[in-house]
């Protein structure tokens, strides 16, 4: 289980599969704007490591200048209703999650 742990729940990778499932085929920029909080050299390690586990697709075009382009893979898309099950969560206790940090820091 721990690499599966590993795969789906390192930082940045949640945030970084959900926003091309949701949103499909993005430039680098389009992504880093999306997600909001992540640099610049952790977005391109995260992408290369998603890619190297074939959970996201690189496109690059020869272009001047070059341009390329990230799309989650069908193996990343298999991963959806686990994104689903924790939006659900999400949505039904995220009331419950503030309410706890509310009194613990009251401590």
């Amino acid at each position: 289980m721990s690499p599966v742990v590993d795969i789906v729940f390192s930082r940045w990778t949640t945030p970084i599969l959900w926003a091309l499932h949701e949103y499909g085929r993005q430039r680098f920029v389009e992504l880093e704007r999306r997600i909001g909080t992540i640099t610049p050299k952790v977005l391109t390690q995260r992408l290369r490591q998603l890619e190297r586990d074939g959970l996201v697709l690189r496109t690059y075009y020869s272009e001047v200048p070059p341009r390329v382009e990230y799309e989650i893979s069908e193996l990343g898309r298999s991963l959806a209703p686990l994104f689903a099950t924790l939006a659900e969560w999400s949505a039904g206790h995220l009331d419950e999650v503030e309410q706890a940090r509310v009194e613990y820091d009251a401590k």
